[in-house]
């Protein structure tokens, strides 16, 4: 027995059919796509009044487990992403231990089989222990299953050791992620800054830490003609920096997350310490210059950075508060919210940035489309219903997101992962 979808208005990251179609599932694959596919003894699922998308694919979160299962578990981010409509997410190594053995990679990849709910990938770490000192076995990593690697946290400061992870990813034709921040510009900076560090008197982390590091890797990539993916990237002169390389043919990706297209520092004033994020929130001039590089393909795709910290971690002043906020509940809303309902993207372009770019960009062949053939990871949502974040709502076991009580729109309704339904509203 198999999955049928019917009346889906299917939206890929190429157009969105005029014309609902039915979908049927069998064995994780979807095998067929027509009208009026006979139900049979399938599973029926009617999306009537719904658009129907590819599972979401989140190359950018933090699990914590190992070693925080206080603060999330891969059980309970694997809940919180598909509720949020994410069938694919790819975990970032700042574990303890870190992800840097294929011991860690295995236990990752059976505790994600165990609670069967989402594809989840472990992101390997760049240098061992991510001390910036030695790197890691990036080729028996991969064969236990790393698709990337990455410090993210923070950055290779070692330009050497940089070079050398880029040149040993390109031939394992493994993704390189770099966290872009220089830490000794950094120097303790807590948010953005500016005018607004200045006016609340909280210590300020300057736009230059992270352009240089943009700028530096951008450079070795054109040295090495390797390839390098820019996290989380949140100044108007880092897409400058972006879209001036792509122009030369430099192999460069970007991503961007929402809370720095819909926030900017002025948000610090709070002093919420769910505000505090790594690089910080930044000027509105920053945010209209994300926005317009999401749309214009500076930025490939959108990421949630989703950073799980427990009420006790953020419960202090904001200078002693970690990074970070947790995203994959709301990371769809927001997009929907901040750039398809005001004009900025459209639905298919949203597809592309949330699903089929970031397949792309890690070699995830078979995802990102609803096609025949292809894996059976589907969402269905509704995206003009509104909804209201609140505390309780939130499956993830950390609650620190500064858009509690934000009313949003754009809901997730069904999310489908191999040809199971893993989440229903």
């Amino acid at each position: 027995m198999g999955l049928l979808i019917k009346n889906a208005v299917i939206v890929n990251a190429d157009k969105m059919e005029k014309k609902p179609q039915d979908i049927l599932c069998e064995d994780g694959k979807i095998t067929q796509i027509a009208v009026g596919i006979d139900a049979g003894t399938h599973e029926v699922i009617d999306a009537a009044g719904k658009k129907v998308l590819p599972g979401l694919i989140d190359i950018h979160t933090h699990l914590r487990q190992p070693g925080r299962e206080d603060k999330e578990t891969i059980e309970t981010g694997s809940r919180a992403a598909v509720k949020g409509g994410f069938t694919s997410i790819m975990c970032m190594p700042n574990t303890n231990p870190v992800i840097d053995n294929p011991m860690v990679v295995e236990f990752i990849i059976r505790e994600a089989k165990r609670v069967g709910l989402c594809n989840v990938y472990p992101i390997g770490a760049i240098t061992k222990g991510q001390k910036d000192e030695e790197l890691t076995d990036m080729g028996e990593l991969k064969a236990a299953g790393c698709l990337a690697f990455s410090d993210d946290g923070k950055s290779v400061l070692n330009s050497r050791l940089f070079r050398l992870s880029m040149e040993y990813a390109k031939m394992l034709d493994v993704l390189i992620i770099e966290h872009c921040q220089d830490p000794l510009l950094t120097s303790g900076g807590v948010m953005n800054e500016g005018a607004v560090s200045t006016r609340i008197g909280l210590k300020g982390d300057p736009a230059i830490a992270e352009t240089v590091t943009v700028a530096r890797d951008i450079e070795i990539a054109l040295y090495l003609g390797a390839k390098v993916h820019l996290a989380h990237m949140s100044l108007k002169r880092s897409c400058e920096l972006i879209r001036m390389a792509k122009a030369q043919g430099i192999k460069v990706t970007a991503e961007a997350c929402p809370h720095h297209f819909a926030l900017t520092d002025e948000a610090c004033s709070s002093f919420d310490t769910s505000t505090k994020v790594n690089p910080p929130l930044r000027t509105q001039e920053d945010v209209e210059a994300v926005k317009a590089a999401i749309a214009d393909g500076t930025i490939d795709c959108i990421v949630t950075d989703h950073a799980p910290h427990t009420k006790e971690d953020k419960e202090v002043g904001f200078d002693g508060a970690p990074f970070g906020l947790i995203g994959l509940e709301t990371s769809l809303a927001l997009t929907l919210t901040e750039l398809v309902h005001k004009g900025i993207i459209d639905l298919s372009q949203m597809v592309d940035k949330m699903s089929r770019a970031p397949a792309r960009i890690v070699g995830l062949e078979h995802k990102g489309m609803i096609r025949q053939g292809f894996d059976a990871d589907i969402v269905i949502i509704d995206p003009d219903r509104t909804w209201t974040v609140t505390q309780e709502g939130f499956v993830s076991k950390s609650k620190n997101s500064p858009f509690i009580g934000w009313t949003l729109k754009g809901l997730v309704e069904t999310t489908i992962c191999g040809g199971k339904v893993v989440y229903k509203v």
